[in-house]
C-alpha cells in the first residue's frame, strides 16, 4: 500500500478515490507512523423521524469547503502532533450502504490518533458548507443538518 497516490483533504466526486485509497494515502513508509485510524461514514436506512432512506444526495460549495477541510486537517496535525490528517467528503447520489465520507489519521501512537479522529468527525459535520438530502422510500425528502 505504501506509495499509493496522495489524496488531499477536500471534496471528492463519487468514484474519484475509494475509501481504501484515501486510507492508504497516509502511509508513507517513514517508520514514524505507529497508528492509522479511520472513520468511513456510510448511508444508513433509518433516516430523519424514522423514515426509511432510499438514497442520499450530497452537495457542497467546493470552493469554500476544500479550504475548510484542509484547515481542519492542518489544525489537527498541529494540535495532536499527527503525521497526517485527511478528511475527504464525497458529493453525488448515494444508495444505502455506500460511503459518503472518509476521515483518516496517521500518528505516532493510537492515543493521539483516536482523539484527533473524534474531533475531525465532529468538525467536518459542522464547519464546511456541505449539505445532505435524504430521499425516502415513500417519495418524500428532507435536507438534513447533522
Amino acid at each position: 500500500m505504501i506509495g499509493q497516490r496522495s489524496v488531499a483533504p477536500g471534496i471528492l466526486s463519487k468514484g474519484s478515490f475509494t475509501p481504501w485509497e484515501v486510507v492508504a494515502s497516509v502511509l508513507d513508509g517513514s517508520g514514524l507512523t505507529g497508528a492509522v485510524v479511520s472513520f468511513v461514514g456510510v448511508v444508513k436506512t433509518p433516516g430523519k423521524d424514522g423514515k426509511s432512506v432510499k438514497k442520499v444526495i450530497i452537495e457542497a460549495y467546493r470552493e469554500a469547503a476544500d479550504p475548510v477541510l484542509k484547515r481542519i486537517c492542518d489544525e489537527l496535525v498541529e494540535k495532536y502532533s499527527l503525521n497526517r490528517a485527511v478528511i475527504c467528503h464525497y458529493t453525488g447520489e448515494f444508495m444505502v450502504g455506500e460511503p459518503l465520507v472518509v476521515v483518516t489519521i496517521a500518528s505516532k501512537s493510537r492515543y493521539e490518533a483516536y482523539r484527533a479522529l473524534e474531533e475531525a468527525v465532529e468538525r467536518y459535520k459542522k464547519e464546511p458548507p456541505i449539505w445532505k438530502k435524504e430521499v425516502y422510500e415513500d417519495g418524500s425528502s428532507a435536507w438534513i443538518a447533522d
